[in-house]
């Protein structure tokens, strides 16, 4: 098989969280946010090789992929067979993670990447995130960079709220 003609493979990414008087969570500017870092690691499907650095993709920043057809949001060589391969974001898929979803153990589609030669893997909560409380209070600019949980006072609500346990998965999708 011709290095182009490699079968694409869709993985969705899903989100939890355990989720305290706050629900919608997401990117801040919602799960198709142009500028959000979408921050993850490589696996080669070639040799197993997994990049040591996150790689970074955005819906607003496009490339040409090998063989010259359509776009797609990233093209890397891998580091040790030297395969190169591709991701395409697929906007559209996604949704918030309420705080039903949270209670119930589930998880929340985000986004979807068309992935050739690659399978993502360990997904980093970059950028900034989003939710709001029961109340209506709007919490924008929530860094969950830093792995460590976000708590904060919902004045509007008279009660704390708070997200830990956050977590990913990528997972094949038709």
């Amino acid at each position: 098989m011709l290095d182009h003609q490699r079968k694409m493979v869709n993985y969705v990414l899903k989100i939890t969280a355990d989720l305290e008087n706050l629900t919608n969570l997401q990117p801040s500017g919602g799960c198709d946010d142009p500028n959000f870092p979408y921050l993850f690691k490589l696996k080669c499907e070639r040799c197993g090789e997994v990049t040591q650095k996150e790689t970074c993709v955005t819906l607003n920043e496009t490339f040409t992929p090998p063989g010259g057809r359509g776009t797609c949001h990233l093209v890397q060589k891998c580091k040790f067979c030297g395969r190169e391969g591709n991701v395409t974001m697929i906007p559209g898929k996604g949704r918030p993670l309420t705080l039903e979803d949270s209670e119930g153990g589930e998880h929340a589609p985000l986004m979807v990447f068309d992935c050739r030669g690659y399978e993502p893997i360990d997904f980093g909560f970059g950028g900034f995130w989003k939710a709001e409380a029961e109340s209506g209070t709007k919490f924008d600019e929530i860094d969950l960079s830093s792995g460590e949980e976000f708590t904060e006072y919902d004045e509007k609500g008279e009660c704390p709220v708070m997200i830990s346990n956050f977590r990913a998965s990528f997972t094949v999708t038709k």
